[in-house]
């Protein structure tokens, strides 16, 4: 049985920042696979016009998964009903991987306060998460990996993709870095 990997979407969420890792986890030779998450059953539609089912709503997620993703978007600071599903990832050690607007929400619920971590900036985080107080354990990087949660800014889809797979030990690191090499570079490096 392949090892689930769970996805937060909600309106608006930035459908690009999942791409490259949904692609990979979802390969058929992966020993992961994929399933959308969203507050309830409705139709949910990205910032780029995709409309998607959910798998699951908040109230019928399987019991164990391998890891949550929380993707970006527009509509985080109503997305307060994710907290319960957050915390038990974190009481059960299972890693969370955060980006764009998702670690905003992290840093507003004080998630980010005491591990290193990144966010679209310093600035942005202070602006728009009131509550934060991590100051001191920002780090200027596109992705932060620091035990179970990974952080990453929205420019970093590619990085956060491969911290992720890092993560799920899916693959030696030498092909993590290849994929990773070959999406960043191209077929034609300038």
């Amino acid at each position: 049985m392949k090892k689930e990997v769970l996805i937060f979407i909600s309106n608006g969420y930035a459908d690009w920042e999942a791409g490259y890792i949904c692609a990979v986890l979802n390969k058929p030779e992966s020993e992961c696979k994929v399933s959308t998450v969203s507050l309830n059953s409705d139709n949910v539609k990205s910032m780029g016009g995709f409309t998607v089912i959910p798998d699951y709503n908040i109230d019928s997620i399987p019991s164990q998964c391998e890891m949550l993703i929380l993707i970006g978007g527009t509509t985080w600071k109503d997305n307060s009903a994710i907290t319960p599903l957050i915390e038990k990832c974190i009481q059960d050690r299972v890693p969370i991987a955060a980006i764009c607007d998702a670690t905003t929400f992290l840093a507003e619920h004080s998630y980010l306060d005491n591990i290193p971590h990144t966010g679209n900036s310093l600035e942005y985080l202070k602006e728009f998460a009131p509550n934060y107080k991590g100051d001191a354990n920002f780090i200027e990087q596109q992705t932060v990996s620091s035990d179970c949660i990974i952080t990453a800014n929205g420019t970093a889809s590619l990085e956060f993709a491969r911290e992720i797979m890092k993560k799920l030990d899916i693959s030696p690191i030498e092909t993590i870095d290849g994929w990773y090499s070959f999406f960043k570079n191209g077929l034609y490096p300038e």
